[in-house]
């Protein structure tokens, strides 16, 4: 089975995406299961098949450490990966093509701590790929863009894993924004030229030395629009991870 982490800042729509991908395989005919990591979650879009807050609860955190949320979050991101050999018996249970993982919603939390190196080798860091979803929101303007693109290879380079870059929530968008943005990844001059334009302050001086090191390192590329609410793009998803892991061939599960 192959592992397709969820990863993106608070609010990116990691869940429902989730909850939507999962509902769109389902649909043709590809088997997955739901493996939420977000011990801090109230509510769900979907039903996970496994689940973190089954070993760690967030509450309990906070009476055991006297800790807020914020530091129980913390705390509980470690605690991940102490239960993490109790989650792979589960998970050892099911015979299944794509385990998709819903990462817990503040982003520092997963992919900036010790623990998510030793959850991702735990499910396997060779048949596993990120889907990295940039919240349009934050990248309307050309310094947001980059900031976003930045966050993303910071990630990419933490966890080491392919990555699958895309502007989630689409639906929200206006046609003239989204292609805006999807033109600012796929061709680094329109990008450029906008930041350009931009007024001479601070924040533009920044983004410019970070466009040059991002140009430089070669995280251009191909971002995909995707909507959940409204199923665009979730076929792209399924499409880049069977090229990812086979080539682009469809994987037949014994």
């Amino acid at each position: 089975m192959k592992n397709v982490f969820f990863v993106g800042t608070a609010g990116s729509g990691k869940s429902t995406l989730v909850g939507a991908y999962k509902q769109w395989l389902d649909d043709a005919g590809v088997d997955a299961i739901i493996v939420n990591m977000d011990p801090g979650a109230d509510t769900l879009p979907y039903e996970p098949d496994i689940d973190i807050r089954e070993w760690i609860s967030l509450d309990e955190v906070m009476q055991e450490y006297s800790l807020g949320p914020n530091g129980a979050q913390v705390v509980a991101a470690d605690l991940m990966a102490v239960n993490i050999r109790k989650m792979m018996e589960v998970l050892s249970t099911y015979k299944t093509d794509y385990v998709l993982v819903d990462t817990p919603g503040q982003l520092e939390l997963f992919a900036f701590r010790e623990s998510s190196n030793i959850t991702v080798k735990a499910f396997g860091q060779q048949d596993s790929l990120l889907v990295y979803l940039s919240d349009p929101s934050l990248c309307r303007s050309p310094n947001g863009f980059i900031s976003a693109m930045t966050l993303g290879a910071l990630v990419q380079f933490r966890l080491q894993l392919p990555m699958i870059n895309i502007l989630s929530k689409c639906d929200t968008l206006s046609e003239d924004d989204e292609q805006r943005m999807l033109d600012w990844y796929t061709y680094p001059d329109a990008l450029y030229g906008d930041l350009l334009d931009s007024d001479s302050n601070p924040e533009t001086v920044v983004g410019m030395e970070l466009f040059k090191a991002m140009e430089n390192t070669g995280v251009f590329g191909e971002i995909r629009p995707v909507s959940a609410q409204d199923f665009i793009g979730l076929e792209e998803i399924y499409a880049a991870s069977q090229l990812a892991f086979f080539g682009g061939e469809d994987n037949e599960r014994e």
